[in-house]
């Protein structure tokens, strides 16, 4: 398959690596609004015989590519796509899949139209920490989950378009961990009430700093705590968690530390019923991992055999529109139902 990926700012590298590691892809064609940003991005990964220029129409009637990877900015998302599809490629998109619900449900309509593939890349759900807390709630081992709790405290200097930004951490951020806490939980959103702001010592536009409840379905809370410009004693990028179950509880660090205890049946200690350690299983090996590229090959696969990947444009609209309820919330000050109205 060949195709050609837009957008080679710095997340265009991760893109690329991933890309050169699946056997049978080919980058044909690069394209940027900064035609010299492309070049030096062919030039690093020896990509001397790719289409270089400012316009993806132009790149995609001289390369007549299977597929375009958008790596650029939301901004441009909408209009990407529809030229990806008006030329026939199937699409895989950086997220966010749009910057607005109803830029989303123009794109799939514009890829059920084209009959296309589309997926957006919301790879930490390729982590083996994911993969492992969804194949252990499901085994049913601490009961359903009630709750399930997030923090997120980093403080990176990004530079660029996320510092200019509207609602960046939950358009730019937070957006991952509800995308995987629809995964692990397997609920649907439902409400929200959110607070967001940006602290004196913030350099970011906006929104540098959310705490957002939302109410999923089965009753299930979901909190998240988080900011990008809390230095000191940081988190992961994946969030710290902890998810009450009926009959326990399981915490991650984001990192490699994943427990669990249950209820033991043996009776109390006092005020409190006694538990013991749960194992948390290893990866199964039919788990798929490996982030950026096993996004990349789960959809690529999808094309070949004519299926849809995980990360499919059709469900990833409800983690979009878990970002978009929970920025309405806190510019209104009150719980707002989460959008279903995708198409």
């Amino acid at each position: 398959m060949q195709a050609v990926l837009v957008g080679c700012g710095a997340m265009s590298k991760a893109w690329l690596d991933a890309a050169r590691q699946i056997d049978g892809l080919a980058i044909v064609g690069l394209v940027d609004i900064n035609a010299d940003r492309a070049r030096t991005r062919a030039r690093e990964f020896g990509l001397d015989r790719a289409a270089i220029d400012d316009d993806l129409h132009s790149v995609l009637t001289a390369t007549r590519p299977d597929i375009v990877f958008d790596v650029a900015v939301p901004s441009a998302r909408r209009d990407i796509a529809l030229t990806a599809f008006a030329h026939g490629c199937h699409l895989l998109t950086e997220k966010p899949l749009a910057d607005s619900i109803e830029h989303a449900n123009e794109i799939l309509a514009a890829a059920r139209a084209a009959n296309r593939v589309h997926a957006v890349v919301q790879n930490r759900r390729y982590l083996a920490g994911v993969r492992r807390i969804r194949r252990f709630l499901e085994s049913g081992a601490i009961g359903s989950p009630s709750s399930i709790h997030c923090d997120f405290f980093l403080a990176p200097h990004f530079g660029g378009f996320r510092e200019e930004m509207d609602h960046v951490l939950l358009i730019d951020m937070a957006i991952h961990t509800f995308d995987v806490v629809r995964y692990v939980a397997n609920r649907d959103p439902q409400r929200v009430f959110c607070v967001e702001w940006n602290p004196r010592t913030s350099w970011y536009h906006h929104g540098s700093s959310a705490a957002a409840i939302f109410e999923m379905s089965c009753g299930v809370v979901f909190s998240y705590r988080g900011s990008w410009c809390a230095d000191g004693l940081r988190t992961s990028w994946e969030s710290a968690w902890r998810i009450v179950c009926e009959r326990g509880t399981l915490i991650w660090d984001g990192y490699d530390d994943l427990r669990a205890e249950a209820v033991d049946g043996s009776g109390r200690d006092g005020l409190f019923d006694r538990v013991a350690p749960v194992e948390v299983p290893p990866l199964d090996l039919r788990d798929r991992v490996g982030g950026h590229l096993g996004v990349m090959r789960d959809f690529i696969t999808a094309i070949a055999e004519g299926g849809q990947p995980e990360t499919v444009g059709t469900d990833n609209i409800k983690s979009l529109a878990m970002v978009f309820a929970a920025a309405r919330s806190a510019e209104t000050g009150s719980s707002v139902e989460v959008a279903t109205d995708w198409r």
